[in-house]
């Protein structure tokens, strides 16, 4: 098992959303398709525990949610599966009573219901009524996988609300929380003053950058 990651740390970047981070990095975000199965989803960070399977099995997901511990975040490739399920409403369940923050697969699920009653955030590409089965096919468990096209290592920090995922490695996480803290109080106070009636343009200063270029080069520029 990967490190656990420091409390502290867990908490400042659960102080983020993740299109903090699109401002900031163009790398480590995963297919935009892998959405939580919450609309609503708040931000949810976590030490990634990373699993393949293949296809039908789900051997090594059960295996997995079974050595899960508080602040982990389960990862999961599918191998290119798009058709079987591997999270229901039991390995939300148990997930959750382990003290995983949540779980994510680059495949779908099922028991959307189960899976919002449980409370566990899930990400995932939406859902199926084709579940996995314990096999024995084999997978890797704690090894570098790729989800959502973006690869993941265990022990990376994985930040994931409800516009997407985006996976940090560990040794940079403390840096891009400080900075985008940073940034999203300039953010609130941005939002203050269109709240007081200032033009977005004129806070930003497009509109003076604009003017700029069609002074200097002509009203057709």
């Amino acid at each position: 098992m990967p490190d656990p990651a420091d409390p502290a740390l867990l908490s400042a970047l659960e102080a983020i959303e993740t299109a903090t981070i699109g401002h900031m990095r163009y790398t480590g975000f995963m297919d935009r398709c892998i959405q939580a199965v919450d609309p609503g989803q708040k931000t949810r960070a976590g030490v990634a525990v990373t699993v393949a399977i293949p296809a039908v099995c789900s051997t090594l997901v059960h295996y997995a949610v079974s050595h899960i511990r508080p602040g982990d975040m389960l990862v999961i490739d599918r191998l290119g599966d798009d058709r079987h399920a591997c999270v229901g409403g039991a390995v939300a369940r148990a997930a959750k009573q382990a003290g995983a923050v949540g779980i994510v697969v680059d495949g779908p699920v099922t028991d959307a219901a189960e899976i919002l009653a449980e409370g566990l955030p899930v990400w995932c590409r939406g859902t199926s009524a084709i579940t996995t089965r314990q096999a024995g096919l084999g997978g890797t468990f704690n090894r570098p996988i790729a989800c959502g096209n973006v690869p993941v290592l265990p022990g990376d920090m994985v930040l994931a609300d409800a516009s997407g995922v985006v996976v940090l490695p560990r040794d940079e996480a403390d840096g891009i929380a400080e900075i985008a803290i940073a940034r999203e109080g300039r953010v609130a106070r941005t939002m203050d003053r269109l709240s007081a009636g200032e033009k977005l343009g004129e806070i930003t200063g497009a509109v003076r950058r604009v003017e700029d270029d069609l002074a200097q080069n002509g009203e057709g520029a």
